[in-house]
């Protein structure tokens, strides 16, 4: 039995964590937690509810550092105590399964995810009802997951779902209309509907403005959505703005080191970077590095993505020696925090291979886009549009060698991929016809390979 002045010592320690929490500063956060389910243990029976508040608050924070293997099993101690003090289908058992599935899906467990997912929509229904906005939250959250694995025809119609409830919850201008319409349209922005992403986009940036402020971070969020759609159909100056713009009420709002203004400094770069203004984006892929190590620490995957965009822009300048230890390093902190058979583990697995072919070291080169490949293959499925991009890397290796039989055959899977996930007009189609074409034409094949450049050339004309 603990006493009055435990009970407010945790208390008040709980409440500190959950500040610096908030703040980003999760180092602090972290200690505190601690101390407070230290504190918790110590003066609570091992299956009482307050323990299993102080072990989520602790994996929460041990989460956002990247610090997955530790968080798991907190998290699985605390939902063991919530089961069994009130029963499968509670509230605070619901909120414990949805953090675990964050903590599979942010490792590229999509098959352990999905269970989770579902059953945490299964147990807001029960309680809630079928058109309470806490369900739209659930319907939302395995959305997302049939979205990260490529299934985007199960990800629309919760999406959608979700929007009604919202609108019929809460009405047509309520700020918590905006996560969903962002969602929506990212769902169509990644399918290359870029028409129809956009009044979704502007729409969550309308209704934040309206109801927040024109100042407030979840505009600024708004902005740099829009700024990423622009940037993709080459409207690089409308961008620009957007992202300035976005930057500029982060380090108003927020502080210039916190992690959201890292977000827009490194679209900022992106946009530097594909004008050739690599001077400008390698200042900004910099600073937005130096603010994930420091809020972050230096192994969290962040990092890692920022580590992977700054290679890249060496790469583009043939600085391949002050490229590849980044790359490693890269590659290290995802294999050590997410395992080695994550996705985003894939993509350095690439970006490595493909500064390997840019100097012609094919032998390098192959067992990486190869393991890249299976992890693609193994964790999101044969017909993802990811495994075209793996597909697509092996097969340009393999036309460098005049190994082109073999090009011939990825290419033309990678084709009907992208053609089946993402529709005849998307512009990664087009990256796959002029691979194919180069192959043709390098085997003097060129009746083979003039139709698809111009089919590639017409996809690039279409106004998205």
């Amino acid at each position: 039995m603990h006493t009055i002045g435990q009970g407010l010592e945790w208390g008040a320690l709980t409440r500190e964590a959950s500040s610096l929490y908030e703040q980003g500063d999760y180092d602090s956060a972290a200690v505190v937690a601690e101390s407070a389910l230290q504190l918790a243990e110590s003066a609570l029976s091992p299956d009482a509810p307050e323990l299993a508040d102080a072990l989520g608050d602790l994996a929460v924070v041990l989460q956002a550092q990247g610090q997955y293997s530790a968080a798991e099993p907190i998290y699985r101690r605390a939902l063991a105590i919530r089961e069994n003090s009130s029963g499968p289908d509670t509230e605070d058992v619901a909120r414990t399964l949805d953090n675990l599935a964050d903590l599979c899906q942010a490792q590229g467990r999509y098959t352990e995810a999905e269970p989770l997912r579902e059953r945490v929509l299964a147990i807001s229904e029960k309680i809630y009802g079928l058109d309470h906005v806490y369900v739209a939250l659930s319907l939302d959250s395995l959305a997302r997951l049939h979205d990260a694995q490529g299934r985007y025809a199960a990800a629309e119609p919760l999406h959608a779902r979700s929007l009604a409830i919202r609108e019929k919850a809460l009405g047509t201008d309520h700020p918590d209309l905006a996560p969903t319409l962002d969602a929506l349209a990212e769902l169509r922005y990644g399918r290359g509907q870029y028409a129809d992403a956009e009044p979704l986009f502007e729409r969550a940036l309308a209704i934040r403005e309206k109801a927040l402020g024109p100042d407030h971070p979840a505009v600024a969020t708004s902005l740099g959505n829009l700024a990423g759609l622009y940037f993709a159909q080459g409207q690089y100056s409308h961008a620009e703005q957007l992202y300035k713009r976005a930057l500029a009420i982060q380090e108003e709002a927020l502080g210039e080191s916190h992690l959201d203004a890292a977000i827009s400094l490194n679209g900022l770069a992106v946009l530097c970077s594909v004008q050739g203004r690599h001077a400008e984006a390698e200042v900004l892929y910099e600073r937005s590095l130096a603010i994930r190590e420091k809020e972050l620490g230096p192994d969290h995957p962040d990092v890692a993505t920022s580590l992977g965009n700054l290679a890249l822009l060496l790469d583009a300048q043939g600085r391949y020696e002050d490229a590849e230890p980044l790359h490693k390093r890269a590659l290290a902190i995802r294999e050590n925090t997410l395992g080695p058979g994550h996705p985003h583990v894939a993509t350095s697995l690439d970006n490595l291979a493909e500064l390997y072919r840019a100097q012609s070291r094919f032998a390098e080169a192959e067992p990486l886009y190869e393991r890249a490949l299976a992890i693609g293959e193994k964790t999101l499925g044969p017909d993802h549009p990811d495994v075209a991009l793996s597909l697509d890397n092996l097969a340009g290796l393999f036309r460098a060698q005049g190994r082109f039989g073999e090009a011939e055959t990825l290419y033309r899977r990678a084709l009907e991929i992208q053609e089946k996930a993402l529709g005849v007009d998307h512009p990664d189609v087009a990256v796959s016809l002029d691979g194919l074409a180069q192959v043709y034409r390098a085997q003097s094949r060129v009746t083979d390979a003039e139709p698809l450049s111009e089919r590639a050339d017409a996809i690039r004309a279409v106004k998205r």
